[in-house]
């Protein structure tokens, strides 16, 4: 009983991390696009607010994954190449939600160099990641 809501708590993270995901390049796009440095100041501080509070979400989120993996042994042994897959793909997300940090530290220090065409492209990122990692969960290939 206690793995089912160790499993619901990761799922929960999970879910709450990837929001933040979804929604901070959002936010980019809409620095990019303006000029109004008031406005700027608001969009960064909403940026670095969620960069904050996803960080938490993402750190909690991995512990129970790992508390998954190494305490009940989900995902270990033979025939379950399928949580090695995962585990490259959580690494990739893990990597994306660093590079949105030093995005947002560029805007922060008034260096972005990238249109909001380009942060609208990024955004979609996570959604392959997201899918990627359910559909090896789920149907577990390998």
């Amino acid at each position: 009983m206690a793995m089912l809501w160790v499993k619901t708590f990761h799922i929960v993270f999970i879910a709450s991390w990837f929001a933040g995901l979804f929604y901070l390049p959002r936010i980019f796009v809409n620095l990019a696009q303006q000029s109004d440095a008031s406005v700027q100041a608001t969009l960064l501080g909403m940026a670095r607010r969620l960069y904050r509070f996803t960080t938490l979400l993402a750190v909690v989120a991995v512990a129970f994954g790992m508390w998954l993996y190494l305490g009940y042994r989900i995902g270990v042994g033979p025939g379950n190449g399928w949580m090695h897959a995962k585990l490259f793909f959580v690494l990739l997300v893990i990597g994306y939600h660093h590079a949105c940090g030093v995005m947002l530290r560029k805007f922060e220090q008034g260096k972005n160099t990238r249109s909001h065409k380009f942060y609208r492209w990024f955004n979609e990122v996570p959604v392959l990641l997201l899918l990627a990692v359910v559909a090896l969960v789920v149907v577990k290939p390998f």
